[in-house]
């Protein structure tokens, strides 16, 4: 099992120079993935759970991709509707070549009324948007030329190189607990990617619901890269009062454990939790990140200790 960090770029802490620490940390630990937040316009929804200022993560990973030389890079995740897909391809084909082929993509469709007003997207087609945005994606992603004709963006004849390095395309992660989101993983997508689960819940429900629904659709049941919290605290916390990745070391121990005999085949680390410690003070995430690294994984060879 791989396992990534999703950088906190954004908050009181977030600076070019904050940023490089991060990606060298991570890159240093030996850890497999950086992936990024995005919002575009920081509206008072957005800014009331991820507080200005707010590193946007297009531009974000391009830089990544310079300063980096092993891991892989990517977003966790892009709210599809709030950008052409002409511009995500092109931006992550791009992303891919600088970097080498180590581009993930990670999509969603969010939640932010406000932000979706102020970027004049319909939120309640939000869905619908994101299937057909998908399309375009994957089809410049492996056509050079291309045309399309759907109901939210038509063209015609678009070049679309460089085309992204790895074949036939760099890896999509559709994030979104809801039946809808998980139709969209196993049409549209190479990996359904949770967000703040819990290992019963993951076991007795979203499993079963991806596998059903995959049998509905007649199509193979996708790989499972969740992202879940990383909060370690002192002492252990009531079991059913905690989601995945948060409480001692060992109940975070055994977290990582049970995604790794569910198949899980990534984890994404998120120190960002609710009281927001991680945006203001990022020494407190990294040393989390750094006693994880050390205690609970042998990240070289991909496994839980």
């Amino acid at each position: 099992m791989k396992v990534g960090v999703n950088l906190v770029n954004f908050g009181p802490a977030a600076t070019p120079e904050i940023l490089t620490k991060w990606a060298e940390l991570v890159e240093g630990l030996g850890y497999h993935h950086l992936m990024t937040s995005d919002h575009v316009t920081i509206t008072p929804d957005v800014q009331e759970r991820f507080p200005a200022p707010f590193y946007e993560p297009l531009t974000t990973l391009g830089w990544l991709a310079g300063i980096t030389k092993s891991i892989s890079i990517g977003a966790s995740v892009i709210i599809l509707p709030y950008r052409s897909p002409l511009e995500i391809a092109r931006t992550f084909s791009n992303i891919d070549q600088i970097s080498g082929g180590r581009c993930i993509l990670g999509v969603g469709v969010g939640w932010a009324r406000q932000e979706y007003a102020a970027l004049n997207v319909p939120f309640e087609r939000r869905g619908a948007i994101a299937n057909e945005y998908l399309r375009v994606i994957r089809q410049l992603w492996t056509e050079e030329v291309s045309s399309f004709d759907g109901e939210f963006i038509r063209f015609d004849d678009i070049h679309a190189a460089p085309m992204p390095v790895q074949s036939p395309h760099p890896p999509i992660w559709v994030g979104g607990g809801s039946d809808a989101a998980l139709r969209r993983a196993i049409r549209l997508g190479d990996a359904w990617h949770p967000f703040r689960i819990s290992t019963d819940g993951l076991k007795t429900d979203g499993i079963p619901r991806l596998c059903a629904i995959a049998e509905k659709e007649e199509m193979p049941v996708p790989p499972i890269c969740p992202r879940i919290l990383l909060r370690v605290t002192d002492t252990a916390l009531p079991d059913d009062a905690r989601v995945a990745g948060e409480g001692s070391l060992d109940q975070i121990h055994r977290d990582l454990a049970s995604l790794e005999e569910l198949g899980c085949t990534d984890v994404l680390l998120d120190t960002y939790t609710d009281d927001g410690e991680a945006a203001r003070n990022p020494e407190y995430a990294w040393r989390m990140l750094t006693t994880v690294s050390e205690k609970l994984f042998d990240l070289d060879a991909g496994a839980v200790r």
